[in-house]
């Protein structure tokens, strides 16, 4: 089991392209199926995996109060190693065939108003006015998520050559190693120029390399460091949601809709593999088209 699990995961990373987080969490999923395997069920290896068994280990998840989306996940998991086992010899005939996970609830993202996306960033351009390297990266980073609509881990992998400040475009790693560019606007481009002029020479250091952003070490800035200047910042606008930069892409999208952009165009933008990722954020649109219906039509 335990050589299974080492090619599980070398299979997930050279063959898949899954990300480091991804095959964490996968791995993580099928060693919770093999302890209870192990405990409850008295299976000695994987040729002696059931589909009750397996039926048994979800019920016991939901019965512990684990998540939907926690069952769901890790019901992929189990599906997707077994299936790999089948595939490679290891087990005869796959489980996991006729397994069937809860369904995940779609639970709409929070997202700034546009005013309060304008003020946000304002208040980060406020900040770096007094040209401390710091305030000049974070102003830049939060100007470039919400231009872009990236995720926090594709701004921090970027390099300086990922971006064209003339064409206004920063070419981006995504998930499963496919590439896009993006386009940027003209603050966001600015905000760029300022950090990479007057506050990423200030942190260079051995360690910088080629990266973009820098932490004060002058190593790679590290997402966490992002989303604790975001809500530093968010703090300073009244009645803002607290999000974190995720909440960032979600507004982006969800104000490039409401400007009338196509959906497609914001699939590739955000880099979805599936059309239906990018629907959800249709419906934060009519949820805010409904409330101002509402509130403004004489007889809503």
């Amino acid at each position: 089991m335990a050589e299974a699990l080492v090619a599980f995961e070398r299979h997930l990373r050279s063959e898949r392209g899954r990300s480091e987080h991804t095959i964490r969490a996968y791995a993580g999923d099928v060693r919770s199926l093999v302890a209870f395997l192990e405990e409850h069920c008295g299976a000695d290896g994987l040729a002696a995996v059931t589909l009750r068994d397996l039926r048994a280990w979800l019920a016991a998840l939901a019965q512990s109060g684990a998540a939907r989306a926690t069952i769901a996940r890790r019901s992929a998991a189990a599906r997707s190693f077994l299936g790999w086992a089948t595939r490679t010899g290891r087990i005869s005939a796959d489980p996991s065939l006729r397994l069937v996970a809860p369904k995940r609830v779609a639970h709409l993202p929070e997202v700034l108003k546009q005013s309060e996306a304008t003020a946000l960033l304002d208040v980060a351009a406020v900040a770096s006015d007094d040209h401390d390297p710091l305030h000049l990266r974070d102003r830049a980073a939060l100007e470039l998520l919400y231009a872009t609509g990236i995720r926090v881990g594709e701004l921090t992998s970027l390099d300086v050559d990922d971006v064209d400040r003339d064409g206004r475009v920063v070419r981006v790693m995504g998930k499963g190693g496919k590439e896009r560019t993006v386009p940027f606007g003209v603050p966001a481009a600015e905000a760029l120029g300022a950090w990479l002029s007057a506050g990423r020479p200030e942190l260079l250091g051995p360690e910088s390399g080629v990266a973009l952003f820098l932490g004060r070490r002058g190593r790679r800035a590290d997402p966490r460091q992002i989303r604790a200047a975001l809500h530093a910042l968010l703090a300073y606008v009244p009645q803002a949601p607290d999000l974190g930069p995720h909440g960032l892409r979600h507004s982006a999208a969800t104000h490039l809709l409401e400007g009338g952009a196509d959906l497609r165009l914001v699939q590739e933008l955000l880099g979805h593999a599936s059309l239906a990722t990018t629907q959800i954020y249709t419906h934060v649109s009519v949820d805010r088209l409904r409330h101002s219906y509402r509130q403004a039509h004489p007889r809503a």
